[in-house]
């Protein structure tokens, strides 16, 4: 059984937007990936076990357990072949997206997560699939009112397995560097310098553009750039905001320097981007 809803963000959220949300009864070993999403997505198991698989680590997952996926890192997901899942899921992107979840403990590095009343978590989300009988013009309004509502239930969850990261001692650097991808994923809308994000995490700014560069291959500069226009291509497939409002909101102050970063990493300029994608949906 499987049911599977898509939401149009028809009024243009930028904070928070729920997109898609449905269940599904996966036959055994049954998989998907290794994929990319353009967006959050959360599932909950409500029954049955299977894999997730992020970051080159596994999480063997059964009922009461749930697991996020973030944008733009491949993941890989399989039902058990002996007692394959069931799970309710839901996909959101916004701007405040990341530091929502960030309030209720789930990141990239600790994407799982445990709830023991499972049967409250249920109930929200059975709530998005008894939105297919809401009013269209409720149905964005009625799923951001429930999505907080599971936030707000996340925030009381137990990881289910210790963070990637509890030896401080031994992933010291990498802590540092998942730092400062967390700054620029809280900050990215505003003025961002290398030496702000720098004083923030309490280290010498060329010590800490070395460990970043050692890791992503790339400087602390260009990620934030990197970032910014993946942040600006959702807004232009899923909103109608102009241009102008849509630089601003990822930090850009002006619209030309904006399309001219946006073109160089793109090959298209954003308003033919904006065409090309939404000509496709």
């Amino acid at each position: 059984m499987q049911v599977s809803e898509y939401i149009q963000n028809q009024n243009n959220y930028l904070d928070l937007y729920v997109n898609q949300y449905g269940k599904k009864h996966c036959p055994p070993k049954h998989f998907q990936g290794p994929a990319i999403s353009h967006y959050y997505l959360i599932y909950f198991v409500t029954d049955g076990e299977g894999v997730f698989t992020i970051h080159n680590k596994s999480y063997h997952l059964k009922k009461g357990q749930g697991f996020l996926i973030y944008p733009n890192i491949p993941f890989f997901i399989q039902a058990n072949e002996e007692n394959p899942w069931c799970y309710y899921w839901l996909g959101f992107n916004g701007l405040q997206a990341n530091t929502l979840l960030s309030q209720v403990n789930l990141s990239a590095y600790q994407p799982v997560f445990a709830y023991q009343n499972q049967n409250e978590l249920l109930h929200l989300f059975e709530q998005f699939i008894s939105l297919s009988h809401s009013k269209h013009t409720l149905l964005e309004l009625k799923g951001l009112s429930t999505l907080y509502s599971i936030f707000s239930l996340l925030g009381d969850s137990k990881p289910s397995e210790p963070s990637i990261y509890s030896d401080t001692r031994k992933h010291t650097k990498s802590l540092y560097v998942q730092k400062v991808v967390e700054f620029i994923e809280q900050n990215f809308s505003h003025k961002i310098t290398i030496s702000r994000i720098a004083d923030s995490i309490g280290l010498n700014r060329s010590y800490l553009c070395s460990l970043f560069k050692t890791q992503f291959h790339c400087s602390i500069q260009e990620y934030l750039i990197y970032f910014r226009i993946n942040k600006s291509c959702s807004l232009l497939r899923d909103t109608h905001h102009s241009i102008g409002d849509i630089s601003r909101a990822v930090g850009y102050e002006d619209p030309l320097l904006f399309s001219k970063t946006f073109k160089k990493l793109k090959g298209v300029s954003p308003r033919k981007y904006r065409t090309e994608k939404q000509g496709c949906q």
